[in-house]
């Protein structure tokens, strides 16, 4: 089986966008938060996995042309940007307080965690990234000395939860400024959660967006100071 799927040139590909397309049945079908089909898709290929034992190594080689359209999805994130450009100029101040105020959250936050469970320094720096998008995360965490696969995990883990629980805090904590929750929706957790926001309002989908990049430059630059902080 290991040998069908090294050779199937896409075999791993389909799987994951078969197991993606279920998840988005679920979520039609039921309607629930906690049903994200990430999570779902993520489940099911682990569960195919499994029972057919097919190795890891071998389902990625041919499920690895996936990530050549990361970087293009993450750039088709402009085309909201660009729709309410003025929201954009207008809410300006508030917008970079906030995107820096998140990503000092999201460094002090691993930074409190590595002392309280004892990290590594090479376990540190790989959770740093974790709330920023796929394309820069990876580049920071090796630059870092991070280990790149358990990164990926993190902001996957990371932006997951964000789409899920997004609306919840949103209420919980009486958030209702589109331009607050599209700010700390994208800062906290990227494109995933961005996801959530476009769903969420056309202006929220817009500042989300704009908070994946500026969060991502800035973070660049602060996990490297915060890097020598452990």
């Amino acid at each position: 089986m290991n040998e069908f799927v090294r050779e199937s040139l896409f075999f791993g590909m389909f799987v994951s966008l078969l197991a993606y397309e279920a998840g988005l049945l679920i979520k039609k079908k039921w309607k629930m938060a906690v049903l994200n089909p990430l999570l779902i898709s993520i489940l099911l290929v682990l569960s195919f996995l499994l029972l057919t034992g097919v190795e890891y190594e071998a389902y990625n080689s041919s499920a690895k042309y996936l990530s050549y359209l990361l970087t293009p999805a993450t750039v088709c994130l402009a085309i909201p940007l660009y729709r309410e450009l003025s929201h954009l100029k207008k809410n300006f101040k508030a917008i970079a307080a906030g995107t820096v105020a998140g990503v000092l959250t999201s460094m002090v936050s691993v930074l409190l965690m590595a002392y309280l469970f004892g990290f590594s320094h090479e376990q540190y720096v790989t959770l740093l990234p974790k709330s920023i998008t796929t394309a820069i995360g990876m580049g920071v965490s090796e630059e870092l000395g991070g280990l790149v696969n358990l990164t990926v995990a993190s902001i996957i883990i990371t932006g997951i939860l964000g789409n899920v629980i997004a609306e919840l805090v949103c209420k919980i904590f009486r958030i209702q400024e589109p331009v607050a929750q599209g700010l700390a929706i994208g800062t906290a957790s990227h494109a995933l959660g961005t996801v959530k926001a476009i769903e969420m309002g056309e202006l929220e989908g817009a500042i989300s967006s704009l908070a994946i990049v500026v969060s991502g430059l800035l973070t660049v630059g602060a996990a490297s100071l915060f890097a020598n902080f452990l």
